[in-house]
């Protein structure tokens, strides 16, 4: 029986891991062009300039919240291309949409810098991080419902990868949460979110202790 196209389209592993690098550098760099430096026209001495750099704080706190939201993201994603024997059309469809998500992230990035007060700016940023973690994990069952994980992967990590996204959805919907108390608040409990994620402390520490036992 001859093979049908669907059968055969968006099967390279490689080239989604390719297109993703290439959407994840782009949103990444459109990130910080929505930081400008002070107006020279304003800036009239040391005192003038330590102002208007005291005023684009909010903007850098939510400019490295994003670069962090992205590189913990783009880990995520390819820490599940890298589980996979081959991809498959429908799969390769999910992670476009996925980077749909990514690509709009200077968006919400933008919209919460300039409106940091406000709780439908924090909103719509935190929905923007649960749709890149709903994408995420629909694309992992449906890595697994269509047999293309590599079948010599240990049998703890497909629920491994399930846990690390559904944890981190729940204690990101909590940060976002505490906007009702104060959006800075929140932010500030995304950001020690993400670098728990980013830094991995326990397994920092235990990497530490191992590597002083064997010297």
């Amino acid at each position: 029986m001859p093979e049908s196209y669907n059968t055969i389209a968006g099967t390279s592993v490689e080239r989604l891991a390719a297109i993703s690098d290439g959407v994840f550098a782009v949103a990444m760099t459109l990130l910080v062009l929505d930081i400008h430096t002070p107006a020279t026209e304003l800036i009239h001495g040391e005192l003038d300039l330590l102002r208007s750099l005291r005023l684009l704080l909010p903007r850098l706190l939510v400019y490295v919240m994003s670069f962090l939201t992205l590189g913990i993201f783009w880990i995520g994603q390819q820490t599940q291309l890298n589980l996979l024997e081959r991809s498959s059309r429908n799969l390769s469809w999910i992670h476009i949409a996925f980077l749909f998500a990514v690509s709009i992230t200077p968006f919400s990035t933008q919209l919460l810098a300039q409106f940091l007060t406000f709780r439908t700016a924090l909103l719509a940023y935190w929905l923007n991080i649960f749709l890149l973690g709903t994408i995420l994990f629909l694309s992992w069952r449906s890595a697994i419902g269509s047999g293309v994980v590599k079948k010599d992967i240990q049998p703890s990590v497909p629920n491994a990868v399930q846990r690390r996204i559904l944890g981190a959805q729940a204690l990101y919907a909590i940060g976002a949460g505490l906007c009702v108390v104060n959006t800075y608040l929140s932010v500030a409990v995304i950001i020690a979110l993400q670098l728990n994620y980013a830094i991995a402390p326990r397994s920092f520490w235990k990497e530490f202790r191992r590597e002083k036992r064997l010297s």
